[in-house]
């Protein structure tokens, strides 16, 4: 479970830099809005795509078929989390609506053909000495980053409980 677990933190640590860097370049902003479930720079929909393409069956993952199977798998995660977080959370982290070729604003054919290209770049040039780093963190670190990770998890959700609140009762939810 370590690994699945430093898995997802290095890929939605890396899933946010990419997040601010692309915001950066394509809108200016310095300090870009909130688009994350967390308040640590983590974006948790980039870790679990991730996630989702490792766990697809080894013969998906090789060849041509690793970003066609990496787009496939990565759109599904974010239209998924995407409809969690509006069902459950009552948030949008982004919206596609204005995008060519999106479903319900979810996701996007353009962003999809991304995710596939970055799926297979990070599988074939980043995940081998991903591996070999995570292999040699220690268990209480892993242990410590889990708690820090918990209770970020824990205020991010509460946060988002009262600002929903504080919105509804306003008459802007």
């Amino acid at each position: 479970m370590a690994y699945w677990f430093w898995v997802f933190v290095f890929y939605s640590l890396a899933g946010c830099f990419l997040e601010r860097a692309y915001a950066h370049r394509t809108t200016g902003e310095e300090h870009p809005v909130r688009r994350c479930l967390l308040f640590l720079p983590l974006c948790p929909v980039y870790g679990l795509g991730v996630i989702a393409v490792l766990a697809l069956p080894a013969s998906m993952r090789q060849g041509i078929w690793l970003p066609v199977a990496g787009a496939a798998a990565t759109t599904l995660v974010e239209y998924l989390y995407h409809w969690a977080c509006e069902v459950l959370l009552g948030v949008k982290f982004w919206d596609y609506s204005g995008v060519c070729g999106n479903l319900q604003g979810r996701v996007c054919v353009l962003f999809s053909l991304a995710w596939g290209g970055l799926t297979a770049l990070a599988l074939w040039f980043i995940q081998p000495p991903l591996e070999t780093l995570i292999a040699g963190i220690p268990p209480f670190v892993t242990y410590l980053a889990l708690l820090v990770f918990t209770a970020d998890l824990v205020c991010s959700l509460r946060f988002l409980a009262v600002t929903h609140s504080v919105e509804a009762l306003r008459g802007e939810a």
